[in-house]
């Protein structure tokens, strides 16, 4: 099975001992999701490297199997987010969530379609409208995998896997700021529906108003708000039987686990065969099961619905990865050029949120200043979402000729491959933030800390004046910058401290040796993460002498 997470653990020792000390670099964790990993292997195993995963080769009506595949993966994240978010959340945070969403989604809508507009000069203005309308909605699985979750029963799971870039987002993201994008993703994808709806009418309908009218009624009232009112109902519904029936002694803890799951596959089963808007029936649904904290007080500590939702989008994007249609990037005949899609990429990137939430963050209260108005509006993924939409799209319109014969046409050739190197640049560029930013943390630190002992004028024979040594009293008020602490390995030129004072009794060393001068060519600073209660570290007088090979030379002598 493909590993979720990975943690990258880099030895360097810059020379032999006895030509200078030697240099001992951890860096902790990278911080990559499944999302990024699920889809490297499916491009790895797909057509165009290894060519053992070709969903395209497997006949039959592709998009319905691509179709059926993301709105599987999206049902059961878009419940799991509506179930993980606090009791009445979206109630309480309704005013924020209501500008986070719509006036964010219509101009992201209407900008992008411009600019697709402008950069493919075959492809009119309408057109430009449905495929903006699959990038519009942000991406609830690739939010979940990147920012992590808040409540329930993902904690436990956290407590037994290895951090990722949701733990990441944990120490550094607000929590509010947490909540709201992640209760914006899920609603958001679910409206998307009306503004694909009333493009690919205004794309088939001959008449505007006609068109305009079938976009209200339908994506609207119909899909919209009969949907949302579905899973609400159903939520609720479920809530109450499930209380009657634990009262009474008929089910346990783990038949609330099974419903997670059963609720959503029945939600968007239903939905979709009334024709309704089954992504937002499948957020909506869970939002109401646990709306009075019941039933999150029930699935806490079970990572059974947890793990199965990890194991889900890890196939999801590994089929993404191989699905992608890489041939499709250079198709010069109906007007795609690698330099187009890259504006395209960029364009969505900086203009599609960033300025409409910096212009109305004053009246969303989770966000409380500028640089929080930023990242929100930087983060925005497209993946699973903009995926399924798309592939709906193109189901709803006729299939191409070669060349193109109509607009219609030409939507349905250019809609997927626009849409799909969209979603990869934005896996990359989301995907790998957090991780590029830790690196970066962790470099400057590393280089700060060397930058401050790298100046060796004394050696082991020689003399050391007192511009060259320090104390362990200097050495501790070094040792924190940031986020970081900077472990002290002292190696080379060292004074005889066992004559001090015991330290294999956790005597702490900056108390016992607070003036025992070290030259500073015994002295490098290794970056780890900060943990106030961990024993590799010499940051205050809390902190123990350190537990390592090197540590146990110096205690040796």
């Amino acid at each position: 099975m493909l590993s979720l997470f990975i943690k990258e653990k880099v030895h360097f020792f810059a020379c032999p001992p006895c030509a200078c000390p030697s240099i001992h670099v951890r860096f902790g964790q990278l911080y990559i999701n499944e999302v990024v990993l699920g889809t490297a292997v499916g491009v790895i195993l797909g057509p165009y490297c290894a060519s053992i995963f070709n969903p395209r080769a497997w006949g039959g009506n592709i998009n319905e199997i691509a179709l059926e595949v993301m709105r599987i993966s999206l049902a059961i994240g878009l419940f799991t987010i509506g179930v993980e978010l606090p009791r009445s959340y979206l109630a309480d945070h309704a005013v924020g969530l209501l500008v986070m969403v719509v006036p964010t989604m219509a101009f992201g809508w209407l900008v992008v379609a411009a600019i697709i507009y402008a950069v493919f000069p075959p492809i009119n203005f309408i057109s430009s409208l449905v495929i903006s309308a699959c990038l519009t909605p942000t991406d609830p699985i690739v939010s979940a995998a990147v920012l992590g979750t808040f409540t329930g029963s993902l904690l436990s799971l956290y407590a037994l896997i290895p951090p990722t870039g949701g733990n990441f987002a944990t120490k550094h993201v607000p929590l509010p700021l947490r909540q709201i994008l992640a209760a914006e993703s899920a609603a958001n994808d679910g409206l998307a529906y009306p503004f694909l709806s009333i493009s690919l009418y205004l794309s088939v309908e001959a008449v505007r108003g006609v068109a305009i009218e079938k976009g209200i009624l339908i994506g609207w009232l119909y899909q919209v708000f009969l949907g949302t009112l579905l899973g609400a109902v159903f939520g609720i519904a479920f809530s109450l039987l499930m209380k009657l029936t634990y009262r009474k002694g008929l089910i346990d803890r783990e038949s609330y686990v099974a419903q997670h799951i059963s609720l959503a596959i029945f939600t968007i089963g239903v939905a979709r065969t009334l024709g309704l808007d089954d992504l937002l029936a499948a957020f909506a649904a869970g939002s109401a099961i646990s709306w009075d904290g019941q039933f999150n007080s029930q699935v806490e500590g079970q990572v059974f619905s947890t793990v199965l939702d990890l194991i889900l989008n890890c196939a999801c994007f590994a089929y993404i990865g191989a699905w992608i249609p890489f041939n499709m990037f250079d198709a010069a005949n109906v007007g795609i050029t690698p330099w187009r899609l890259v504006v395209i990429l960029l364009a969505v990137m900086f203009l599609r949120r960033i300025p409409s939430i910096l212009l109305l963050y004053r009246w969303v209260p989770e966000i409380a200043t500028w640089k929080e108005a930023l990242f929100a509006g930087h983060f925005g993924p497209m993946g699973v979402g903009a995926i399924f939409i798309s592939t709906l799209a193109v189901s709803e319109l006729p299939e191409p000729e070669s060349p193109p014969a109509n607009q219609a046409q030409l939507l349905a050739v250019t809609l997927q491959p626009i849409v799909a190197f969209v979603v990869l640049g934005s896996i990359i560029i989301h995907g790998l933030s957090i991780p590029c930013f830790s690196l970066g943390q962790k470099l400057h630190s590393l280089s700060r800390s060397l930058s401050r002992s790298y100046e060796v004028s004394g050696t082991q024979s020689g003399p050391i004046s007192p511009s060259e040594t320090a104390t362990l009293a200097d050495v501790e008020r070094g040792t924190t910058d940031g986020n970081f602490s900077h472990e002290m390995v002292i190696v080379g030129q060292m004074p005889d401290l066992r004559s001090a004072a015991p330290i294999g009794d956790g005597t702490s060393v900056a108390s016992a040796h607070a003036h025992t001068a070290l030259p500073f060519s015994a002295i490098v600073s290794v970056c780890r993460p900060r943990s106030p209660c961990a024993p590799h570290s010499v940051a205050c007088e809390r902190h123990r002498w350190p537990t390592n090979p090197l540590s146990d030379a110096v205690r040796s002598g």
